[in-house]
């Protein structure tokens, strides 16, 4: 399983977002990275800045990590392309119906995933596949 370190997720959509720029040539993951990070302009001048791969951002302040925000996107791309956990296809296609953005569709989702990565921190375990299905049945 790949289990990349704080370090390597965020040089991943640095790197991502400096080949964009540079019309380099990127990879699918890269590309898809790419697409969340311009639905995203204030997160651009934290992408161009080398100090922000190691700065915090504490949600007791009020800031949200744009580093882990650009992650969920990717892990909700990602559990859309394989319907994993099944019926999150047809869960993402009610909030796009509703919303007709999908952008925001993906945002209703990850308050949900947020959620249950939060409560796996904090509880020390595996996410609670079934509470996030819950959590998702109510948007």
């Amino acid at each position: 399983m790949f289990n990349p370190s704080r370090h390597e997720a965020r040089r991943f959509l640095f790197e991502a977002w400096r080949k964009y720029r540079d019309k380099a040539l990127l990879t699918d993951l890269e590309g898809l990275a790419a697409e969340h990070i311009l639905h995203h302009p204030e997160y651009h001048a934290l992408l161009e800045d080398p100090d922000s791969l190691e700065r915090d951002w504490l949600p007791e302040m009020g800031e949200t990590n744009p580093f882990l925000h650009l992650s969920l996107h990717l892990a909700i791309s990602e559990q859309l392309a394989i319907d994993q956990p099944p019926g999150i296809r047809a869960t993402y296609a009610r909030l796009l119906a509703r919303t007709g953005d999908p952008h925001a569709a993906q945002h209703a989702i990850m308050d949900c995933l947020a959620e249950v990565v939060w409560r796996a921190q904090r509880d020390h375990a595996a996410p609670d596949g079934s509470a996030y299905l819950e959590c998702l049945k109510r948007k």
